[in-house]
């Protein structure tokens, strides 16, 4: 009788901006920015053996009442920038950043991310966004935002209108034979015309094909555009879910979607973001997590994240005290700009009667039920506790692995690199080395084949002549 074999875990590392997620008044926390500390969070990810690591992008800081909000992102540095320095201090690593499609045009970001291939030899990989507000979209030309249905069919074109740049080049067009003094073997390398109703562009792509042939692509997202998306044109997403019903639930549903899109079982990852905390015993975890929880839901926080419902100014209120009797306000202007978690209360008044009579019930202050509302860590116990629920989660198919926040940057990540990821190598579900170069050998993805060499091309380009 043959058992089912096991699945080998995908790991990867979230280095987050400054927000309530993360406790930066610890002090063992260091800076967001400087470049110290993206070095420790990678290196430490590599050493660990992870797939890669994850940046987000922040293209506006965001607002609350009209100010930025001192708790949440207050700076993110420019994503391929920190991703192209990361290149040269790791060598495996896999180097994934968000990009939007909204406000970006696909030749500037296949040129970006094709020369993040090339300088990582075969690392590079794109979460692919897309921005819902006005108030970002005032940092920007076009201004504006777009209508849902726009914005991902425009996402849509845009990835489509990349893979055509990157697939310009087939890898066999530079010949740089000395003898000859031909370098092109064909001077139509790079030559794209894409007539769409988002785009209209037409020349020469400037970069040869790299590593990869494409960057792996990411999608984050839950809605059904979101799933759907993911399921044609994605190499992996990251889920929300990270229980077992929920993870597996979602699991059946975006891999169930692949066959729709000629796609197989094993073509798409799903990576839920995951958050720990790790003790020396289980009891200790928990003390230690809930811990982290006070520190990241400070009063003023729990006021902050209050007003996203109730869309009022709440700062007179007291965190310890009861939750306000007036209803929240319910327009499309709302006190919170830039933050998508605003998006979360589609019915911001059957939020407030549910959050009434839970605080009623259990006596609960506002800062309580911030704490009770908002996501409580992913995984909380010892080393052996949490390399348990991991494999458990996997194993079932509720996650093909996890993309883990740390609390503490850079230094978060370090504790769960000594000690859980060795039971898990015990366990022979994660890998101990490197079996390839590329992200793509790491996430079993195969590579996008070239397309095919012309039958017909036309004459050589030769090298020019050295000025005498």
């Amino acid at each position: 009788m043959s058992s089912k074999p096991l699945k080998q875990i995908h790991l990867a590392a979230h280095f987050p901006g400054v927000n309530n997620t993360t406790v930066w008044s610890d002090p063992a926390a260091g800076s967001h920015i400087d470049f110290d500390s993206f070095i420790h969070f990678a290196q430490t990810a590599e050493r660990a053996k992870f797939d890669f690591l994850f940046l987000a992008e922040g293209l506006r800081l965001r607002e609350q009442g009209g100010e930025i909000y001192d708790l949440d992102v207050v700076g993110r540095p420019d994503t391929f920038t920190v991703l192209a320095a990361l290149a040269a201090v790791t060598e495996r690593l896999g180097l994934t950043g968000t990009i939007n499609s909204t406000f970006n045009e696909p030749y500037e970001v296949a040129r970006q991310f094709a020369t993040l291939d090339h300088l990582s030899e075969g690392r590079a990989a794109w979460n692919v966004v897309t921005s819902w507000d006005a108030f970002t979209g005032e940092n920007f030309r076009r201004g504006g935002f777009l209508p849902r249905e726009d914005r991902y069919s425009r996402a849509q074109e845009f990835l489509a209108t990349a893979n055509e740049l990157f697939d310009s080049w087939n890898g066999s067009e530079i010949a740089a034979d000395a003898g000859s003094g031909t370098f092109l073997r064909d001077a139509r390398a790079g030559a794209f015309a894409h007539r769409g109703r988002h785009f209209d562009i037409e020349g020469h792509f400037n970069v040869p094909r790299s590593p990869q042939g494409r960057p792996v692509v990411f999608q984050a997202g839950d809605s059904e555009e979101g799933r759907e998306f993911a399921a044609a044109s994605a190499d992996a997403i990251f889920g929300r879910y990270g229980t077992l019903d929920a993870g597996r639930e979602f699991y059946a549903d975006v891999k169930g979607r692949l066959a729709g899109h000629g796609r197989t079982h094993d073509q798409l990852k799903i990576l839920p973001a995951a958050t720990f905390v790790l003790g020396d015993t289980d009891a200790q975890a928990r003390e230690l997590a809930h811990e982290v929880r006070r520190l990241q839901v400070s009063g003023q926080t729990a006021i902050k994240y209050l007003e996203h419902v109730w869309n009022r100014d709440l700062s007179a209120y007291d965190p310890d005290g009861p939750l306000p009797e007036v209803d929240p306000l319910v327009g499309e202007n709302t006190i919170a700009l830039g933050r998508a978690s605003v998006r979360q209360f589609r019915d911001p008044l059957a939020t407030a009667r549910q959050w009434r009579e839970l605080a009623r019930a259990k006596n609960l202050s506002i800062r309580e039920l911030v704490l009770r509302a908002t996501a409580d860590q992913t995984f909380v116990g010892s080393a052996a506790t949490i390399a348990e629920s991991i494999n458990t989660l996997v194993q079932a198919d509720a996650a093909d692995g996890f993309i883990l926040v740390p609390h503490i940057t850079p230094g978060g990540l370090d504790g769960f690199a000594d000690s859980v990821v060795p039971l898990l190598q015990e366990r022979g579900v994660f890998r101990t080395e490197y079996e390839g170069t590329t992200l793509r050998d790491h996430l079993g993805l195969a590579t996008p084949a070239p397309p095919p060499v012309p039958s017909s091309a036309p004459a050589p380009v030769a090298a020019a002549a050295p000025a005498s």
